[in-house]
């Protein structure tokens, strides 16, 4: 009998680069040996706020590998291997949130080390959307606009809630509008 691939399976499997220090490419490996060897990758990381500059966060499905259930940034993948970081920002607002953005802003670059997973991060955002966000059901259970002084409670009473990625962004000064 031939094992049944779930959603989660498929995404863990699918090929990403693995980098160097200097976000250069060194091999193609799945995506789930690299977090499994710890090495270093990229991700890109989008979040989204509405007019009245509020983010929007996800919780993550109950099936996800890591951080199951917690609320998390607005939409996040691993660039496959040869797709821009860009490219891979608008696939992951289509998939997470059903959301059709043909230009996200690029906002930064964070190095890959212990703290983002490993992970060199390509952060971009969407100002002012008032299009409806309709969460995917492989990946992301429900979702709800936060305003700043919410999220600062979240974070500082409700932390075990919230994904590290999530925590880590906030602390940094990089949840707000650009």
């Amino acid at each position: 009998m031939i094992p049944h691939k779930t959603p989660a399976d498929t995404e863990a499997d699918h090929l990403v680069e693995v980098i160097d220090k200097n976000n250069r490419p060194l091999a193609v490996l799945s995506k789930r040996t690299v977090h499994r060897q710890l090495l270093l990758h990229r991700s890109v990381q989008v979040l989204v706020f509405n007019p009245e500059r509020k983010i929007y966060l996800q919780k993550r499905n109950a099936n996800k590998q890591f951080f199951p259930g917690r609320w998390d940034i607005s939409a996040r993948t691993h660039p496959r291997a040869g797709e821009s970081t860009f490219d891979a920002a608008v696939r992951a607002l289509r998939e997470e949130l059903n959301l059709e953005i043909e230009h996200p802003q690029f906002v930064r670059e964070l190095p890959a080390g212990p703290e983002t997973g490993f992970e060199h991060v390509a952060l971009f955002e969407v100002t002012k959307n008032t299009l409806p966000i309709v969460p995917g059901s492989d990946s992301v259970s429900e979702g709800f606009y936060y305003s700043p002084e919410e999220l600062t409670c979240l974070v500082k009473e409700f932390r075990e809630l919230l994904t590290p990625n999530l925590v880590i962004l906030w602390e940094s000064g990089l949840l707000v509008p650009a």
